[in-house]
């Protein structure tokens, strides 16, 4: 197989927010359909993300369309950082991104595979996209896993947080699913 020939990984990290995580599974299958002769999506859960995951009923569709899955053991299991230290990865997209993810990064506080994996990949110039669930302050509507709507409430401190994120060294913040595919683009076209 020829080095052009040789498919790229993505690192997709899932946080432990319900809020579009249904909308950004769906668009990730059809990233990985479109994208299937050149980009290896590998997918890493946080272990707050497997409760989401599985209280959403999407477990078993990550695990029958992503065959490359792993939860969360601690911040180094699985070895994520390690791989991105060593440029392994094309980029690391983490969506949805919880607030609690968000405020770790941008206090640089590295104790969870995720954060941990997003931190390194700052030092080590990998791309990080971070679509934060929190994107600004506000009162927002999201879908229980009942289809039953609910307010929350984002706070002044958990959008000052992503603002920061945006300020990052090649970091992207995102607030929409439908920005994803505007990423693989990004990529695929990065080497002819």
């Amino acid at each position: 197989m020829k080095k052009k020939d040789v498919k790229r990984k993505i690192a997709w990290g899932i946080t432990g927010s319900g809020e579009k995580i249904a909308e950004t599974v769906a668009v990730m299958r059809k990233m990985k359909e479109k994208y299937w002769e050149e980009f290896d999506i590998r997918v890493y859960i946080s272990k707050a993300g497997d409760q989401v995951l599985k209280y959403y009923n999407l477990s078993n569709t990550l695990e029958t369309v992503f065959d490359k899955t792993w939860t969360e053991i601690n911040s180094n299991a699985p070895f994520l950082a390690g791989q991105i230290q060593l440029k392994e990865f094309e980029f690391l997209l983490i969506a949805p991104t919880t607030s609690n993810t968000v405020a770790k990064i941008s206090l640089r506080i590295a104790d969870t595979l995720l954060t941990n994996a997003a931190i390194m990949g700052q030092k080590t110039s990998t791309p990080i996209y971070i679509m934060p669930t929190d994107f600004r302050e506000g009162i927002v509507s999201t879908k229980l896993p009942n289809g039953e709507n609910l307010e929350i409430n984002i706070t002044k401190e958990d959008a000052i947080h992503v603002r920061n994120l945006e300020n990052m060294h090649n970091t992207f913040v995102f607030e929409n699913p439908g920005e994803i595919p505007s990423i693989f683009e990004k990529h695929s076209h990065s080497i002819n």
